[in-house]
């Protein structure tokens, strides 16, 4: 059965950094598939953060978060990352991973951001960040 399995969160204070780890062994042996980092603060709806494919060719980065956030992997220890700099407030959110592969599940510009075309989720991890 397919896991993915967050770490890292936790609290820190505005102008601090903090990284994420998505550990999943879905696609580390895989030529296609895309994961990417989503959000969800309370009374708002889940926002696409980072992306990542499985090769590290492609990313792309929400407008919210570019320039601060760096998405990368490390396929031999099955293992996303989202580092996270220059943190504010407004980034306190449930942070998740979500992933897909299969045959057309690559990184598309224009559909990495949605929800519905992921299969396998996370649990989430915490991200508080205190002004």
């Amino acid at each position: 059965q397919v896991q993915l399995v967050e770490s890292g969160g936790g609290s820190v204070q505005a102008g601090g950094s903090m990284r994420l780890s998505c550990t999943t062994s879905l696609f580390s042996y895989r030529s296609t598939g895309c994961l990417t980092w989503f959000r969800q603060a309370p009374g708002k709806e889940r926002e696409a953060v980072a992306t990542i494919d499985n090769l590290a060719r492609t990313t792309f980065y929400s407008g919210s978060v570019k320039g601060r956030f760096t998405i990368s992997r490390d396929n031999a220890k099955s293992t996303v990352y989202l580092q996270m700099t220059s943190l504010k407030p407004e980034d306190t959110a449930m942070y998740y991973c979500a992933a897909r592969d299969g045959a057309g599940t690559a990184c598309y510009s224009d559909t990495w951001y949605t929800p519905a075309s992921f299969t396998y989720w996370g649990q989430g991890t915490q991200v508080t960040v205190s002004s």
